[in-house]
């Protein structure tokens, strides 16, 4: 063993794991981590996918196990069934040559195995909140011996709801038991976490520096809110895509886009939590081995993914949190190669580029859209390369037969080569270029003294400032409301909606909190998981918002009570 590894004296069944895992020098979380809990150590270290963590927490309860026990002697705690089963099936490489079991337990599969594997003994359980609850419940998991706890993704379990869960968990592994909590971000309820479990943590952080891939070009393009997806079907057109991951808002946004994006002639795959475990995995097969090019994920659905070789990530939907940002776009450029970051910016969200940029230390380049003539080039230049090559390539003599017979017949030569061509971009009809329109500034005009400002989003927005962007400087100045809507702004709004169908609801949050109408379609769309386009009026008063939801969303809209936040401001939402 001649690897940096050998410093930490790991058991010698590991250092041959590792060596022949090919793994030669410890990344910095894993430098950091390793010896910490291997003293046994309570630990926090903030990094994320990518980073080596896995290694970082599996290699020190590996060497403190008491092989061949069969009871649990670690826990790992994972959000999403996908990163429990990674985590299970690195943990065992690295067992390979000690007397371990490992067992994976996550809803959406059978119970019936999961307990017969706890019955017949384990060393480790790796597991998602809501499954290890249900068979603490039943009795056939039993955490009374366990000496080691792992949080992975804490933030992510944090967003899904499951901090009730962790500290049922908790509670049921010995007070003594070493803690090591991995997290991407550390917004306060985790900190808060980490206060009343861990005892005197040691912290292990990777500086946004490391994170942020320098390989990564990361670009952004302003367009029109409805036009997205035009945008990202020519971009398309031009991109040299391997293997892409669009991230989306919703779950319902995922299936809404694969499907457009294929009818449009661009084969894709949605990945989000309606997909059962086994349709997940076939899914993300398919992307692995490139027999599906293009992936439309929610950030928890693609959690724990480490697909390597994705060349392009693209953020159709900007993500709330810039830690988000981050981590999306550390999925492309790894093992020391590049990649590209492009993010659809909707004009009257530009201003969160800025934010980005201060934040990740990074420069985002802006770009134009490509234009129809652009891409009927790059179209004419790709089929033009394809000719050079298969004429160099000389195989084509049945096709040559076939000329020569026709040329024999009396036809043109250039006739037969043109009409050839025709029929070889046949494909280019089921691609049609989506029309763009010029860029429109939609600002919120100001309120009427001691008035709210009302927003019928998106197009009813009162238009008062003119602004041209990019190289082509495309702006369309919207003429002011009529005078038939004087009332529009300083009314005093009714409690409950005039719209058929349609629910009144009430946000404890408002103008002095800096809000802006997209914010509450995003916040609303995403949390409650509605899609966003039948959210209906929106009124932006000075400390609470009013917004009419589809009456057959209201429950699940209430329902998501307590985890509502924009830009890290928590609030309430209830009927009016």
């Amino acid at each position: 063993m001649t690897t940096e590894f050998s410093a930490f004296n790991l058991r010698p069944e590991l250092e041959q794991a590792i060596d022949a895992l090919g793994y030669v020098d410890p990344t910095p979380i894993q430098h950091g981590m390793i010896p910490l809990m291997l003293s046994g150590a309570d630990v926090i270290g903030q990094a994320q996918t990518g980073t080596g963590k896995t290694a970082a927490f599996a290699l020190p309860i590996l060497h403190n196990l008491h092989s061949g026990s069969r009871i649990p002697q670690a826990l790992v705690m994972a959000p999403t069934r996908e990163l429990a089963l990674q985590v299970a099936e690195a943990t065992e490489s690295f067992a390979k040559f000690l007397n371990v079991r490992v067992l994976a337990v996550y809803g959406g599969a059978p119970y019936i195995r999961q307990i017969n594997e706890l019955r017949r003994g384990v060393d480790i359980v790796v597991g998602t909140p809501g499954r290890l609850i249900d068979l603490l419940n039943r009795g056939v998991l039993d955490l009374g011996s366990v000496h080691t706890v792992v949080l992975d993704e804490a933030d992510e379990m944090l967003s899904m709801g499951f901090i009730e869960d962790i500290e049922t968990i908790l509670s049921a592994t010995p007070p003594e038991r070493q803690t090591a909590l991995f997290s991407a971000t550390m917004p306060a309820p985790i900190r808060r976490l980490a206060d009343k479990y861990m005892r005197d943590p040691q912290s292990v952080t990777i500086q946004r520096e490391q994170i942020t891939v320098a390989a990564i070009e990361q670009r952004y393009y302003l367009v029109n809110e409805r036009e997205k997806t035009a945008a990202l079907t020519r971009l398309f057109e031009v991109e040299e895509i391997t293997s892409a991951l669009i991230f989306v808002r919703t779950r319902a946004g995922t299936g809404e886009l694969a499907s457009e994006l294929s009818n449009r002639g661009f084969p894709s795959e949605a990945l989000n939590g309606d997909l059962n475990q086994d349709a997940r995995e076939r899914t993300l097969n398919r992307f692995r081995a490139g027999q599906v090019k293009v992936l439309v994920a929610t950030d928890v659905a693609a959690r724990g993914l480490d697909i390597e070789d994705i060349s392009h990530v693209f953020n159709y939907d900007l993500p709330d949190d810039t830690d988000v940002y981050v981590h999306r776009i550390g999925r492309t450029g790894r093992a020391g190669k590049t990649g590209i970051a492009i993010s659809l910016v909707p004009v009257f969200e530009k201003r969160r580029i800025k934010d980005i940029e201060r934040i990740t230390r990074s420069k985002l380049t802006l770009a134009v859209v490509p234009t129809t003539e652009e891409i009927l080039a790059r179209r004419e230049a790709e089929l033009t390369k394809q000719i050079t090559v298969w004429m160099a390539r000389g195989r084509c003599k049945t096709e040559r037969v076939i000329v020569e017979k026709l040329v024999a017949d009396g036809l043109d030569p250039l006739e037969i080569a043109a009409v050839a061509l025709k029929i070889a971009r046949g494909d280019e009809k089921q691609r049609p270029i989506a029309p763009i329109t010029e860029l429109v500034e939609v600002r919120p005009a100001r309120p009427a003294r001691g008035g709210a400002v009302r927003h019928d989003f998106p197009e009813k927005r009162p238009f008062t400032e003119k602004r041209a962007y990019g190289p082509d400087k495309h702006v369309t100045e919207r003429p002011a409301h009529p005078k038939s809507r004087e009332g529009y702004l300083g009314a005093k709004f009714s409690l409950q909606s005039n719209e058929p169908g349609m629910v009144r609801l009430t946000m404890s949050i408002g103008k002095m909190h800096g809000i802006r109408p997209a914010d509450v379609v995003g916040a609303i769309a995403y949390h409650a998981d509605i899609p966003g386009n039948t959210i209906g009026k929106i009124y932006i008063e000075e400390q609470h918002t009013l917004v009419d939801v589809p009456e057959q969303f209201v429950g699940q809209v209430l329902a998501k009570a307590g985890k509502y936040s924009i830009r890290k401001q928590a609030f309430t939402v209830e009927k009016a």
